[in-house]
């Protein structure tokens, strides 16, 4: 059976549009859609008896926001094939678990009570860093979500040749029939002209033309494979986090890279993807890559 592509929503207007943006995503690339809320009710409220007449207010309302979540998918949608589910554990838990078996998951970029002020959620934060399998989090005004740029944007790090988050960009970009933005930031020393010999490289090639030829080797692989996505290629001076969240205004989507240690405890993601899950204008995949070796400083 096909992995879904898989979206928790809790009744928030966050999810909501986090759902519609699922729904679209589904049908754009033919995958199932599964729709999931977690609740802890029966914890707070205790199991119902078999002869019990009334269904606790939990209950109720987890099946509401699930129900509510099926018609509107349905409607938007009326063929696409999808399943629901009420799950008993904490968002964060239930949604990584998801993942294991999950295509993609797609999050609203706030939760239901959560604070305006705020400039991602939690659960959000959680699954990014975690999860097995891409995240996206629907962020961006409703304008900036309507706009359809026909535009992807790649961020390419220096461990990124031919890696997930590429291959993702590049079917993104294809099922959208959208531009492929590729973008390789660089930065030079901190103290020197730009003809200073700290400016240059083992055989003379300079910082620029470095991540130059940096980006053609990460895209060569896809690139291949994906022969009709329109390319844009850019090697731009400054720090990543920065020109990715500029460039973001002008995307449909944002897609990085997330590099996992196997054996790590805790939250896995780099400078320029939790840069990104803060303050882009438009929604964020985040894509795992698994690495072993010890991480170096962000790019």
């Amino acid at each position: 059976m096909e992995s879904p592509l898989v979206t928790g929503v809790d009744g928030s207007d966050a999810s909501l549009t986090a759902l519609d943006w699922a729904v679209d995503e589904a049908v754009r690339h033919g995958l199932p859609l599964r729709i999931v809320h977690a609740s802890l009710w029966e914890r707070y409220e205790g199991a119902v008896p078999t002869w019990a007449t009334d269904r606790p207010s939990g209950q109720v309302l987890a099946e509401g926001i699930v129900g509510t979540a099926a018609e509107r998918a349905r409607r938007r949608a009326p063929d696409l094939p999808l399943t629901t589910a009420v799950l008993a554990e904490d968002a964060s838990t239930a949604l990584l678990r998801e993942g294991q078996e999950g295509a993609v998951l797609v999050v609203g970029s706030h939760g239901r009570g959560g604070f305006a002020g705020l400039l991602l959620g939690s659960v959000g934060l959680v699954v990014a860093a975690r999860a097995p399998c891409p995240v996206v989090v629907v962020r961006g005004d409703r304008h900036a979500l309507e706009a359809r740029h026909g535009r992807v944007l790649l961020g390419v790090g220096e461990h990124d040749v031919d890696s997930p988050a590429v291959r993702f960009a590049f079917r993104e970009a294809a099922a959208r029939d959208a531009e492929l933005d590729v973008v390789r930031a660089w930065r030079r020393p901190a103290h020197g002209p730009a003809d200073h010999l700290l400016m240059k490289r083992a055989g003379g090639a300079s910082f620029a033309e470095e991540s130059t030829e940096l980006l053609d080797k990460a895209l060569e692989a896809a690139a291949s494979d994906h022969p009709r996505v329109r390319l844009r290629r850019s090697s731009v001076e400054g720090p990543a986090h920065t020109v990715l969240t500029e460039r973001s205004a002008a995307a449909d989507l944002l897609v990085v890279g997330a590099r996992r240690r196997d054996g790590l405890v805790g939250l896995e993601l780099g400078r320029v993807a939790h840069r990104a899950l803060h303050h882009a204008s438009c929604p964020v995949a985040v894509v795992p890559q698994r690495n072993p070796e010890p991480m170096e400083g962000d790019r």
